[in-house]
């Protein structure tokens, strides 16, 4: 009896999903090996071996410089692409807070969290640009994407009272971009032993201290 149309939708999207499932474990598991041993000092089948899968698989889902960006991707904003925050899940969910003070801790303790799991992430990417024109591009263009999010951020608080009409946006954008910045975490927290509360509390306050 041939194969129904049905039966062989059911297992394209069952291998589609078992693909996407995969390429998230490839990408985890690059995430920690790049974190704790470099960019350059890792090799695919270390990737493999984490994320129990081969060196092939990996390869298949590489190449080595978009399992780096994929990474910092799906482990800051939890899926990987060149989505806006504002347009993801999380971002939709914040943007419909209609209390200000609320938006703005809620907005604070996302970028926290996020700045937590990629804060060293980050910084093989700034080194890994310094030496691959490709990488250079990508940072590149994931710097205007989050600088569009902090202007949505800044147009949002404006909205909600927190920051004056006439205040600067793009200045204002640049300066929460550059406060609520990846090496911040790393330099704060990381090397000087503030515990997150406090880092997120932070974080909180220079926005406000800009938003004035």
């Amino acid at each position: 009896m041939p194969e129904s149309r049905t039966t062989r939708t059911y297992r394209s999207e069952l291998r589609t999903e078992q693909a996407a499932t995969t390429r998230r474990r490839v990408l985890d598991a690059a995430a920690a090996s790049f974190t704790e041993g470099g960019y350059s000092g890792v090799s695919l089948a270390e990737i493999g071996r984490r994320a129990g899968v081969s060196a092939e698989t990996v390869k298949a889902n590489g190449p080595k410089r978009d399992l780096l960006l994929g990474a910092f991707e799906q482990a800051f904003a939890g899926a990987e692409g060149d989505a806006q925050l504002a347009d993801s899940t999380e971002g939709v969910r914040i943007a419909a807070i209609g209390d200000g003070d609320a938006l703005l801790a809620a907005a604070a303790g996302f970028i926290a969290a996020a700045n937590a799991r990629t804060s060293l992430l980050w910084i093989e990417i700034l080194s890994a640009a310094g030496a691959d024109p490709v990488i250079a591009e990508a940072l590149e263009a994931l710097l205007a994407r989050r600088m569009a999010d902090y202007r949505a951020t800044v147009e949002l608080l404006i909205d909600r009272g927190i920051a004056p009409a006439d205040i600067d946006i793009p200045g204002t954008a640049a300066a929460l971009s550059f406060l609520w910045s990846p090496e911040g975490h790393q330099q704060l927290v990381l090397q000087s032993g503030w515990s997150m509360p406090r880092y997120t509390a932070w974080l909180c306050d220079a926005a406000r201290r800009q938003l004035a």
